[in-house]
This record gives C-alpha cells, sequence and structure tokens, in this order.
C-alpha cells in the first residue's frame, strides 16, 4: 500500500472523527484524518466552559431528536455512556458528575482531546493538519480525495465535519455538500441549543431583567414534536437563554410560542391566596418570595399599583388571574441568536439512507456519515457528544468488518 493510498479516509478530526480514527486504526485498519482547521477538536476544547461535558450518564434515544427518531437506537446501545467512561477512566482523567447524568473533567477538555489523540497514535492513525479537501470523487470501488497535500485513495470515506454551528472556528457545510454530491437528501437545518431573542419594541419591558436568571418549566413545539423541561432560565438584553431555553429551542419553530411557568415548583394560586387570610403585607412583597425581586417588580409595573396593595384587598380572580399568568406565561420569540451561538445544527444528512448498524451510505457504498453531519440531535447535558462516540464507534467497526470481508488483507 502506498502512501497515498489507505483503507478509510476520515475528514474531520473532532470527536466523532477522532474516535472513529482511533478505533478504526487499533483494529486493523490504515486510517488517515483530515481536517481543514489548524487546531484539532477545537469544538471539544470550548465545550463545558472549557471542561467538556463529554457524555451523559442517562442518555437514551429519546434524548434524541431527528425525522427518523429510532435510527440512534442502534449505535447508541452498542457504544454506551459506561464505554466511553471506562475509556476515560483508562486514561486516568478525573471527572465528576454535575448533576441531571452530565459528566465533566475535573481539569479542562484538553484531556479528553490529549486521550483522543494518543488513541489515535495507538491506531497508527496518519493525520494531516490543516489540510483541505478540494474535491472528492469515484475511483472504481475506493474514493479518490484531492486534498492540500495531493492526491489520496481509500477505499472507505468516513464524513465527520460537523455542522454549522460556531462558524468561528471552522464549522461548514462541506459533509451537507458531499452529501448531496452523492445522491443524498438533507434534512432541512437550523441552530439548535440556540438562544432565543424578541422584537426590541415588545422586548423592551424585559430589558432591565438582563442577567436574572431562575428554574423555570418551559415547553415549546407540538404534538410529538414537543418538549417540556425544568430548567434555569436566563434574561438577556436581547430575549432568553440558560439551559432552560437552549433545550427549547430545538423544538421551537418561527411563530410559535414558549410556554414558562415562572413559579415553578408552587401552587402560586393557592399559596396567594391561603397568604391572604388576615395577612397585611403588600402583593409586591409576597410575590418577591417567590420570584427574584426584579423579575416580581417588572411583572407587576404592568399593573399599575398592584404592588403596593395589600394581599388582604386583592380579589381572590385577580390573584387567581396573576397566577395563571406567572404561570402559564406565552411569549413568542421573533427568532435566535442563529449558528454564531449555537452550540448544535438541527438536521443533516437523512438517516433513512444510512445503515444503522454501521451509518454507511445506501446509496453509494463505502461512504460514512458520523455526528453531528448526520440528522441525529441531543439535548444538551452531554448528549450530542455521546452521538459523536457511538456513532463513531458504530462506523469504525463496520466498515472494517466490510474491509475484511472485501478481502482487502486487514
Amino acid at each position: 500500500m502506498s502512501g497515498t493510498d489507505f483503507d478509510a479516509v476520515i475528514v474531520g478530526a473532532g470527536a466523532a472523527g477522532l474516535h472513529c480514527a482511533a478505533m478504526a486504526g487499533q483494529l486493523g485498519a490504515r486510517v488517515l484524518l483530515l481536517d481543514h482547521a489548524a487546531k484539532v477538536a477545537e469544538k471539544i476544547r470550548i465545550s463545558g466552559g472549557g471542561r467538556c461535558n463529554f457524555t451523559n450518564r442517562d442518555a437514551t434515544p429519546a434524548n434524541f431528536l431527528s425525522e427518523n427518531p429510532h435510527f440512534c437506537r442502534s449505535a447508541l446501545a452498542r457504544y454506551t455512556p459506561a464505554d466511553f467512561l471506562a475509556l476515560v477512566d483508562r486514561h486516568r482523567i478525573p471527572w465528576h458528575e454535575k448533576h441531571k447524568g452530565q459528566l465533566f473533567c475535573d481539569r479542562s477538555a484538553e484531556d479528553i482531546i490529549a486521550m483522543l489523540l494518543a488513541e489515535c497514535a495507538a491506531g497508527g492513525v496518519e493525520r494531516r493538519q490543516p489540510c483541505t479537501v478540494k474535491a472528492v470523487r469515484r475511483a472504481g470501488e475506493s474514493f479518490e480525495l484531492d486534498t492540500d497535500s495531493g492526491t489520496v485513495r481509500a477505499a472507505r470515506l468516513v464524513v465527520a465535519t460537523g455542522g454549522l454551528s460556531i462558524p468561528k472556528i471552522g464549522a461548514s457545510d462541506f459533509g451537507l455538500r458531499l452529501a448531496t454530491q452523492f445522491g443524498h437528501r438533507v434534512v432541512p437545518t437550523r441552530p439548535g441549543l440556540v438562544p432565543l431573542t424578541f422584537d426590541s419594541a415588545d422586548w423592551a419591558p424585559f430589558v432591565p431583567l438582563a442577567g436574572v436568571s431562575l428554574e423555570v418549566g418551559i415547553e415549546a413545539g407540538r404534538g410529538k414534536a414537543r418538549g417540556r423541561f425544568v430548567e434555569d432560565l436566563l434574561f438577556t438584553h436581547r430575549g432568553l437563554s440558560g439551559p432552560a431555553v437552549l433545550q427549547a429551542s430545538n423544538y421551537w419553530r418561527e411563530g410559535e410560542p414558549l410556554r414558562l411557568d415562572l413559579a415553578q415548583g408552587h401552587d402560586l394560586a393557592d399559596e396567594l391566596l391561603a397568604a391572604k387570610q388576615g395577612s397585611r403585607r403588600q402583593l409586591g412583597t409576597e410575590l418577591a418570595e417567590r420570584l427574584p425581586r426584579r423579575l416580581a417588580e417588572a411583572w407587576l409595573a404592568a399593573r399599575p399599583g398592584w404592588a403596593a396593595r395589600p394581599l388582604a384587598e386583592m380579589k381572590d380572580a385577580e390573584l387567581r388571574e396573576l397566577a395563571g399568568r406567572v404561570q402559564a406565561w406565552e411569549i413568542t420569540p421573533d427568532g435566535s441568536e442563529g449558528y454564531r451561538k449555537a452550540e448544535v445544527m438541527l438536521g443533516g444528512v437523512d438517516t433513512r439512507e444510512l445503515n444503522q448498524q454501521t451509518l454507511e451510505s445506501r446509496l453509494a457504498p463505502g461512504l460514512h456519515f458520523i455526528g453531528e453531519v448526520v440528522d441525529v440531535t441531543g439535548w444538551l447535558g452531554g448528549y450530542n457528544f455521546q452521538w459523536a462516540w457511538a456513532s463513531a464507534a458504530a462506523c469504525a467497526r463496520g466498515l472494517v468488518a466490510g474491509l475484511q470481508g472485501s478481502g482487502s488483507g486487514i
């Protein structure tokens, strides 16, 4: 085999690409890993506030969105959070569970990157970076790639180029264009896990609340495409952010409202009616015990005089109406902060045209798609990294089995 011929070329040295390259290499394949960016795995590096929320203990197929929701089951079942955690432990990387199954590095995301690079080295993976792929074509039963470092050939081509989120670190549509080139349908893409924005005139009363955060119940979407979460909400100058809104953004569609319970964990109507009995306290004081004070003040500002009214003077119907608005607030975003602040891309290569066991194309044998470029998107909290690891593992095993079955000699 020449220096330009490989068993597999993997395009994209992010989470999925690195893991796939390492596993395929250790299973005996001669692997070339290419990436156009100067830095390896930049998305891992910046994730989780620099500590990388590398998986979620509780990951199940129910935590993922796709037009073909059952597709992810096979890969997730065959490479679990425990499998990746065993790899982390083998490299003696200290970690901790933050909450809700979210696992983070104690020190830095650099530990995960170093681990993946060490695993690639153990598999004899050749990495060229930065190295841009200029063209891809069929060459008999193989693939030829024209790159900055010359033309290379491989029996298998793995596309692990990620999605469109965070363009400043090198996100591109290369994988989507390549899928289209080989006849694949691409599920329409949009930013996911992203802050939502509101019309400036509508949002003006809430601008002073920038920086206020609280736990809320939040719901977005309709029917089967509906998601409800209990997470922290953050008010910003332009709209809403925080884990609650990032989660809901995956289900939100333009023109639809968000539904929020700002007094999550309370039965506000019953509590206010009970507190009213014999109370001399003002309504504003009572509400501020259940909401952040600035939010309580802003909420009552729309009802002149209410904040200073003694609770005992409030009509029961008024208190019920107030509680209903606080616990079933509907507000319609006019957009999102876009891919520049989105953590992931929704949509991608249609999974109905991929083999769920191997992530191989049903249209172009030998071509595989893994990670974020595929139409599988996880919740916030380590789920998208778990999809990267699981899809990479399924692909690596599948392509090596395919190479062995073809008599390639590995």
